[in-house]
């Protein structure tokens, strides 16, 4: 299925109205089953859908790797994601019917309480990241968003090292573009340990939790962090940085890790 559609309108410009044919993205209802229960509807873009699945599960601790997945099955036709999981941690288990309203798009939920985020493990080891590869890093981030320079309507995400982007995913939410970055990780093999994230929307607590819970040690937006997001970085260790923009960068926790 097609991230976007192609729809007619009315264009208005100074006195000129004309009527022509424009696209947008594409909003997908998506709805994820674990073992026969329905848990959620993510309104997303339709693509790469595998790794939307896991990596929500991934990032909401139902499932800690791929070993704990006996199954999946996606019907793109229908909007649903059946998933069969061998171990069901009795935490995740209580807490699956208490949501969280986070400040995402489209008032999206998770599934853990804000004073458990805290428990992330500490990063221990920073990652050192010169200012000079954060900005190369976003400019090849910028250039990649294909589908927001066609319709200005997605967010994109990216897992990277050093050398350049090695994940790259868009989608209608932030949340849903990062839970792709991670699910292509998980599918992958890929160590979350050493690498950065960039995004191209706003760092909320939700995102950051969603970082740490990987061992993410770096974070970088082209916009804004929360409170809430520096508080838990500040506490974790973690890198984190906002409005990426030419030369221009915000640093609003773990100072020393970026070098000049």
């Amino acid at each position: 299925m097609k991230d976007i559609k192609k729809v007619n309108i009315m264009r208005v410009k100074g006195d000129g109205i004309w009527e022509e044919e424009d696209i947008v993205v594409r909003e997908y209802p998506f709805t994820i089953y674990v073992n026969d229960k329905e848990l959620i509807t993510l309104l997303c873009s339709p693509d790469s859908l595998k790794e939307l699945t896991l990596g929500f599960l991934y990032s909401e601790g139902l499932i800690s790797s791929l070993s704990d997945v006996d199954q999946i099955t996606i019907d793109e036709e229908r909007g649903i994601s059946y998933v069969y999981i061998n171990r069901i941690d009795p935490f995740n288990e209580e807490f699956r019917g208490k949501r969280t309203i986070t400040s995402g798009c489209g008032k999206g939920t998770v599934f853990y309480n804000v004073i458990d985020s805290f428990r992330s493990k500490k990063i221990e080891k920073p990652m050192y990241v010169p200012a000079d590869k954060i900005k190369g890093l976003m400019k090849e981030f910028n250039e990649n968003s294909k589908l927001f320079r066609e319709t200005g309507g997605v967010h994109s995400c990216a897992m990277c090292n050093l050398d350049g982007i090695i994940i790259f995913k868009e989608d209608i939410g932030r949340h849903n573009a990062l839970d792709k970055v991670l699910g292509h990780a998980l599918l992958e093999g890929i160590d979350t340990k050493d690498k950065i994230i960039l995004t191209s929307g706003r760092i909320s607590s939700e995102m950051l939790i969603k970082t740490a819970k990987r061992q993410i040690p770096v974070i970088i937006s082209r916009s804004a962090p929360t409170s809430l997001a520096i508080e838990i970085a500040q506490k974790l260790n973690i890198t984190l940085i906002g409005f990426v923009r030419g030369e221009k960068m915000n640093i609003y926790a773990n100072f020393p890790s970026v070098t000049f």
